[in-house]
């Protein structure tokens, strides 16, 4: 055998030598696959945060929603409700446009006209009251601008300023709020009507 077949053979014999001293591809792509656990543990806070949020949000968009569905079935009809009141309102004139002196001698016919209108009138503000209407009436009342309008003073030592002395017209609240303020007049002269007492659970210091 001649030296270039004896070199031949040894390259051949050394190559399976150089490929076994190389690290394998396999573990070196998979070696820096081992090292970003923080940021995995990153990215599932952040996943965690968001959804945290959005239930968060949903909840307040399903309180919110209650709120406007509960306030729209109660303040929806207040258009409507103030024209039930001057009803009512009429209805209360015609009624004690008759003195007790002219109803005693009323005969059966009147009698039952006057009987049939003051029923009429009591299921009225019992329907108003079923549908959140309620009547205010502030007679001997300190004077509250939120509710009352003052058209008159009367001028009364004897009675504390301030007092509701007459009420002219009736007020109506729908729910908490004001559907039309009582007209009403006001003692004035006297000492100073005294402020309500809060309960213990609406003093705004908590005391």
């Amino acid at each position: 055998m001649n030296d270039t077949d004896s070199r031949s053979s040894s390259d051949q014999d050394a190559a399976p030598l150089d490929d076994a001293t190389a690290p394998p591809d396999n573990l070196a792509a998979a070696a820096p696959k081992l090292a970003p656990s923080t940021a995995l543990e990153r990215d599932l806070a952040d996943m965690k945060d968001r959804l945290l949020r959005t239930l968060a949000e949903m909840e307040n968009l399903r309180k919110r929603t209650e709120r406007e569905v509960a306030d729209a079935r109660l303040y929806g009809i207040s258009a409507f409700a103030r024209d039930i009141v001057a009803v009512a309102d009429n209805m209360h004139r015609a009624l004690h446009a008759l003195d007790e002196g002219l109803r005693a001698t009323a005969d059966s016919g009147l009698k039952a006209l006057v009987d049939g209108v003051d029923l009429t009138e009591r299921e009225l503000m019992n329907a108003m009251d079923k549908h959140g209407v309620k009547k205010i009436e502030p007679l001997g009342q300190k004077f509250d601008p939120n509710r009352h309008q003052a058209m008159y003073e009367i001028d009364d030592a004897s009675e504390p300023s301030g007092t509701v002395a007459q009420v002219m017209q009736p007020g109506y609240l729908i729910g908490d709020r004001v559907l039309r303020p009582a007209l009403v007049a006001v003692f004035k002269g006297g000492p100073k009507a005294p402020q309500p007492e809060l309960p213990a659970n609406d003093n705004p210091r908590g005391k």
